[in-house]
């Protein structure tokens, strides 16, 4: 028998790849729901005629950045709202706005955009914003690994002397940064003759306080104007809904699918993104299903699975300990009809659970922590209740998100498999 592992042509189950009813793309049999699906897509950046509800924002932001068309300094901003109120939507598409405006006025201008909650140290955002704006025509290649951020700047502020007149770097969620030294470098690159171009900071925040933390020199060296993005509202969630209506073939949305996801998401503190990720995920519900019309019942099973996503996107990152305790509580809550819990009985749960799973046992005192953990995170709530005569005050807990959605959550952590609810 031969050691080597399986290949994968090893697994072809088919002479005739294009027949694979595996992946079969026959138009007679497939089911047909969208028409323009990158409509539907997280980070697409649509033209201005479909952004809703953000001119008086996007006219704040080009303010701000106009005087590169001219050569001239641009003016840092930091931009706060909650998640799904287009901060990011209105910086990417007004930079692009400006890029393009002073190309037309023959000033070379570049435009970067970090993900500070994937590149959240100073050595993964010097190498990003490098790489990025770097050109073929520069000669210079600079390497992925094996240098600090020292030696990435310095072939930073090369390939800005080489190639642009004004930069635009973009850092969201920048309240996810391990510390102020990205800003203090790129703000200051101009004054302490590192570069001669112009640099633009458009940093955005869903943590209004974030200013609040930031090392006074930072705060000096930036000077930015600040814009506060609100919540979007239901009328304005449904013309958002209704500019990706394309986004299906015509016919296919039934006449309360819009309203019931906008009223959704405004319930949500009016997060368009919340919104849009509903209606992609119904059409694919629809087309998995082989229905022909998207239907409040898709809507409705796309809203539960949004909810589960994003309580499994709360817990990312958690232990394997925190999810039996929050399963626990879960458990308890549903079987008693009851919300709030106290640390003990959650324990004797979380004990018997870890026994069938045949995992480790934290002591009562631990649970208790992790418990006041996960009060800070926002998923329970803990109170203080006194317990009657002779027994003192206790903290009792209680979910704070739908129980069922707690469950379906955890239980997709593979190490649940075998657990008997």
């Amino acid at each position: 028998m031969s050691d080597e592992p399986p290949r994968l042509s090893d697994f072809d189950t088919t002479d005739d790849p294009a027949s694979d009813p595996l992946f079969n793309v026959d138009d007679d049999t497939a089911t047909q729901v969208f028409e323009r699906k990158e409509l539907l897509k997280v980070g697409h950046v649509p033209q201005s005629t479909r952004i809703v509800g953000r001119d008086t924002e996007i006219e704040s932001v080009a303010a701000e950045l106009r005087p590169i068309v001219r050569s001239d300094p641009p003016n840092n901003v930091m931009i706060y709202g909650k998640t799904g109120t287009g901060k990011s939507l209105v910086t990417r598409h007004v930079t692009e706005r400006a890029r393009q405006a002073a190309r037309a006025q023959k000033v070379a201008v570049g435009t970067v955009y970090v993900d500070c909650a994937q590149h959240n140290t100073h050595t993964r955002v010097a190498r990003s914003i490098t790489r990025t704006l770097n050109r073929d025509e520069t000669g210079i290649s600079i390497p992925r690994t094996g240098i600090g951020s020292g030696e990435y700047y310095d072939y930073l502020w090369e390939v800005l002397d080489r190639c642009y007149d004004a930069v635009i770097i973009i850092l969201d969620e920048v309240d996810r940064l391990e510390s102020d030294d990205v800003l203090m470098q790129l703000s200051r690159a101009r004054e302490s003759g590192k570069a001669d171009c112009h640099l633009g900071i458009v940093a955005i925040s869903n943590k209004i306080e974030y200013r609040d933390r930031l090392n006074e020199r930072v705060k000096s060296s930036l000077r930015e104007e600040e814009f506060v993005f609100q919540p979007y509202d239901a009328n304005q969630l449904r013309d958002i809904m209704e500019h990706r209506r394309d986004a299906f073939k015509e016919g296919v949305l039934t006449g309360d699918v819009i309203p019931l996801t906008a009223a959704f998401a405004a319930q949500e503190h009016g997060d368009a993104r919340k919104a849009i990720e509903i209606l992609r995920h119904a059409g694919e519900l629809a087309e998995r299903q082989g229905d022909e019309l998207v239907t409040e019942e898709h809507i409705r099973d796309a809203q539960e699975w949004a909810e589960v996503d994003r309580f499994e996107e709360l817990l990312r990152g958690s232990t394997t300990q925190v999810k039996f305790i929050l399963y626990a509580l879960a458990l308890l809550t549903k079987e008693n009809r009851g919300s709030e819990f106290s640390t003990s009985e959650i324990f004797s749960r979380y004990q018997r659970i870890c026994k069938e799973l045949e995992a480790n046992v934290l002591s009562e005192h631990r649970v208790y922590e992790l418990l006041k953990e996960q009060a800070f995170l926002g998923v329970v709530e803990s109170t203080r209740t006194g317990g009657g005569r002779g027994q003192g005050s206790y903290l009792e807990h209680r979910l704070v998100q739908d129980t069922d959605i707690v469950l379906k959550s955890v239980l997709r952590d593979s190490r649940f498999d075998g657990v008997d609810e």
